[in-house]
């Protein structure tokens, strides 16, 4: 006799059983776990927030002073813009002063100064920071004061940020703030600045056209007294100082290029502009002296009589010399007082003072990064107390864990 069971409807389509899924069991297996080992989980953040108060405590405190500086902006000068309305376009060698140059941002410039060597190592024998780090030799003095004191530009603001870390409040402001004067001691040494810059290159300029002004009066003198003559026809002189000054012109405007190649790439549009004006100063200068060779300036014979070309020559270079020696000392004079106008290289916008709050160590944050380190730690041990507690249960790894025991213990007595 076969007995029919009869299953209801609802069993059809929910099954006979209602447990629960998969992962609930898992989470609620875990807040068991956890549940039951709460004191140990508490006990390690505990003892984690002790240790951290008495590091907290125990490390040594320091403070952080920090002095805000400007760089001198790149700006241009109303003195060479004086000079480039009175001389046209020969004036516009003083361009250089100002835009136009298409400059990169030299914030990085004066970051790697103040990191320099020389700067550190004076900031090193100041506050004598060698016996106080307890160091042998400066190279690692250097380094552990490189990582207590950190130079920085900001890209949206273009000040430099430079901030100092000591024990002492009062030390760690003076350091910051003799960052400012070690550098301006550097600086000094140093043409840094445009102006600067354009400075000692028309120095030396200026300085070879005098001599060679001096050495071509010495040979104007010698041939004077050799020929006899000491004068030329209105027109042969007139002639003369017009090839003279339009060569001085040429040489000016390239002493110009020569300059801008030190600043400007040769996409620029000011030296482009001042390419195209030299161009055209040597095409003036072949229409004026019928001749191709520019940098010679061959008078025509036909201007003069034969007996005084050498005079002619002799005087020609005078007058060149002359004509280049006015405009580049006018250019010379422009730079230094465009190099004083600048006053001093940086400024300081927010000097450095004592701070009154320690940078470090940061006490509070300290305990509580160590409470949930602890936290963290017990509940990592509770779990896997709970792992070993359930393969100690579990027959079939029991017998290994046993062997694991006697292994370690077998070793531990041999030793």
């Amino acid at each position: 006799m076969r007995t029919e069971i009869h299953i209801p409807h609802d069993l059809h389509e929910h099954g006979a059983t209602s447990d629960p899924p998969r992962t609930d069991v898992r989470f609620l297996t875990l807040l068991l776990i956890l549940a039951e080992r709460w004191r140990l989980i508490a006990g390690a953040a505990v003892v984690a927030s002790v240790i951290g108060i008495a590091l907290a405590l125990l490390l040594p405190v320091r403070y952080t002073a920090e002095v805000t500086i400007m760089p001198p902006a790149q700006q241009s000068s109303a003195l060479t813009s004086a000079l480039a309305s009175e001389f046209g376009g020969l004036g516009s060698i003083a361009s250089l002063a100002g835009g136009g140059l298409g400059l990169k941002n030299q914030n990085d410039m004066y970051v790697s100064m103040f990191k320099s060597r020389v700067v550190e190592d004076a900031l090193i024998h100041r506050f004598n920071l060698q016996q106080e780090y307890g160091k042998k030799f400066l190279s690692d003095t250097r380094k552990k004061f490189e990582k207590r004191a950190s130079v920085e530009g900001g890209q949206k603001d273009g000040l430099i940020h430079i901030a100092v870390e000591d024990h002492d409040p009062r030390r760690a402001a003076e350091i910051a703030n003799a960052y400012v004067d070690e550098f301006q001691t550097l600086s000094k040494h140093l043409a840094i600045t445009e102006a600067g810059q354009r400075r000692v290159f028309l120095q030396g300029q200026v300085d070879e056209t005098r001599k060679h002004l001096a050495d071509a009066e010495d040979a104007m003198k010698n041939t004077e007294q050799k020929t006899g003559l000491i004068s030329l026809d209105s027109q042969a002189r007139a002639l003369i100082e017009s090839a003279a000054y339009m060569r001085a012109q040429i040489a000016a405007k390239q002493v110009q290029i020569d300059t801008m190649r030190a600043y400007a790439t040769d996409q620029n549009a000011g030296l482009a502009q001042a390419q195209q004006e030299l161009a055209a100063l040597r095409a003036q200068m072949r229409k004026l002296t019928g001749s191709q060779d520019v940098d010679g300036m061959i008078i025509p014979k036909g201007q003069v009589t034969e007996a005084g070309l050498e005079y002619v020559r002799k005087m020609r270079d005078v007058k060149y010399y002359e004509a280049e020696f006015a405009l580049l000392s006018k250019q010379l004079e422009l730079a230094r007082l465009d190099e004083a106008r600048e006053g001093s290289l940086i400024q300081v916008v927010d000097p450095a003072y004592p701070p009154d709050k320690r940078s470090f160590p940061q006490r509070t944050l300290m305990v509580l990064a160590a409470a949930c380190a602890g936290f963290f730690l017990g509940i990592f041990i509770a779990l896997l107390h709970a792992r070993f507690q359930k393969m100690n249960e579990d027959p079939r790894t029991h017998s290994m864990m046993q062997r694991i025991r006697t292994a370690i213990a077998r070793r531990e007595g041999t030793v």
